[in-house]
């Protein structure tokens, strides 16, 4: 496959094994920039990005005149930058200086298929409590936005823990060490009652806190947005009927609080504490956190060491543009990261590497399959950790158009033992072929073993104030 509906695709030069038909979003960007430089600059495209809480993030960019025989492309090519900003960034009205069919095609996305209905309910209406919205304007309001101090407190006693797809983690934390953890399986996606998610959260700060002489904070770290201790929205309920999850499930951490006599309590997304435990362990800034785990989590700190109020959600923004390349089982769109950089994505690549499974295996038992024959040596187990090792390349180097970048560390079941060194030495390769300009210029790190157990729960366990 070498175009997306006029868009044209490049293949990598370093192609991962068991993939070849990736086509990364980066080469494809920069191929169209160079046609449209190419064609005398083109048309100036300007984007304004804004949030319910007065943000406006700015992005400009070029296209192909109107009447270019290629100009078919613009609409895919625009189409994946706004579907990347509204993931890595967020938002619910896009302010457009563009042409007016371009704009009308975005407008009909959201509103008739069903993978931009589902980026207007999830980004606009759960996150930002407005469907998105599109403004045709010459006249963009000012870029204007904010960033803020993310935990390092690590006086008194505390309790961290981190809720993932497949387990959930809790941490007993004393001035800063670790007198406790513990890592106990549950199953949340599917589950329909949210007393299951409430049960099994209060379950793990109960045992922590017995390890206590009393809990003077509690902070968290869970996949999906959250505002003021209110979840917006999150993966990990997405069993739970909307009706009950607007009663019950939105105030679900204010319940627990309760339940803690209103101690400080500070849970965020998952992502920005991956990039914060990162920032704490390396004493660097500038920090990109990926976590590969059940489904992909994104983080960043700014060079200043704070957060801003960017989504960072990886899981859905675009690396792959072929338009064959699999699609997310939640959004129904083709390309997004959680295909690439999860268990989902072991679980996809197993067949391709000859791997069998028992049908009745679900990805964590599938990922241990591998991670098993990886430890025994066995290539076809090495295979799949050197193709995600290429995506991660191609996609960090993606990420980098939207980011400043020094440091990119990445964490997450996916990356335990021999296989997470295999993973970033592929990235690293890909950028020393590709980008040697991002090689220069971005570290790779990945924690030692106790940094795994511990840090997300002690980064947690940071963020409240007393």
């Amino acid at each position: 496959m070498n175009e997306n509906n006029g868009l044209s695709l490049i293949a990598p030069r370093v192609a991962p094994v068991l993939d070849s038909g990736f086509r990364p979003a980066i080469l494809a960007n920069r191929a169209f920039g160079a046609q449209v430089k190419a064609n005398g600059g083109g048309s100036k495209v300007i984007l304004g990005l804004e949030q319910t809480d007065g943000s406006i993030f700015h992005f400009s960019t070029h296209i192909l005149p109107e009447n270019h025989p290629r100009a078919a492309g613009n609409y895919v090519y625009i189409e994946r930058l706004v579907k990347a900003l509204l993931w890595s960034r967020g938002g619910y009205r896009l302010y457009f200086d563009g042409p007016v069919l371009l704009g009308e095609q975005l407008l009909r996305r959201w509103a008739e298929t069903p993978a931009g209905e589902f980026d207007s309910h999830m980004v606009g209406e759960r996150m930002f409590d407005h469907p998105l919205e599109l403004v045709p304007t010459r006249d963009i309001p000012p870029e204007r936005s904010q960033t803020r101090p993310l935990g390092r407190h690590l006086n008194g006693c505390r309790i961290g823990f981190d809720l993932g797809g497949s387990d959930r983690k809790v941490a007993a934390v004393m001035d800063g060490k670790v007198v406790f953890s513990e890592e106990t399986i549950w199953d949340p996606y599917p589950q329909p009652d949210p007393q299951y998610h409430f049960d099994g959260i209060m379950e793990s700060l109960t045992k922590a806190a017995a390890h206590l002489p009393r809990v003077d904070a509690i902070g968290g770290s869970a996949a999906g947005v959250y505002v003021n201790n209110r979840v917006k929205a999150a993966s990990l309920f997405r069993g739970v009927p909307a009706d009950l999850f607007n009663r019950r499930v939105r105030e679900l951490f204010l319940e627990i609080r309760n339940q803690w006599n209103n101690v400080p309590f500070e849970v965020v997304n998952d992502g920005e504490v991956t990039a914060l435990a990162g920032s704490m362990a390396l004493g660097r800034n500038s920090v990109l956190g990926i976590a590969l785990g059940t489904s992909t989590a994104g983080g960043y700190v700014t060079a200043e060491g704070n957060i801003t109020s960017w989504l960072n959600e990886l899981a859905f923004m675009p690396v792959d543009f072929n338009p064959d390349a699999p699609e997310d089982e939640w959004s129904g769109d083709y390309g997004c990261g959680v295909q690439y950089f999860s268990q989902q994505c072991v679980g996809r690549l197993m067949p391709l590497a000859g791997i069998d499974s028992a049908d009745s295996a679900g990805l964590p038992e599938k990922l241990k399959q591998v991670q098993n024959l990886m430890s025994a040596g066995d290539h076809r187990a090495k295979m799949i950790y050197q193709t995600i090792g290429d995506y991660l390349g191609y996609a960090v180097a993606h990420y980098a158009d939207f980011y400043q970048i020094q440091n990119v560390l990445i964490l997450g079941r996916v990356t335990s033992g021999a296989g997470g060194d295999l993973i970033l030495e592929g990235a690293r390769d890909v950028l020393k072929t590709e980008f040697p300009e991002l090689f220069e210029t971005i570290q790779f790190h990945i924690p030692d073993e106790k940094e795994k157990r511990h840090g997300q729960a002690v980064a947690a366990a940071s963020l409240p104030e007393l």
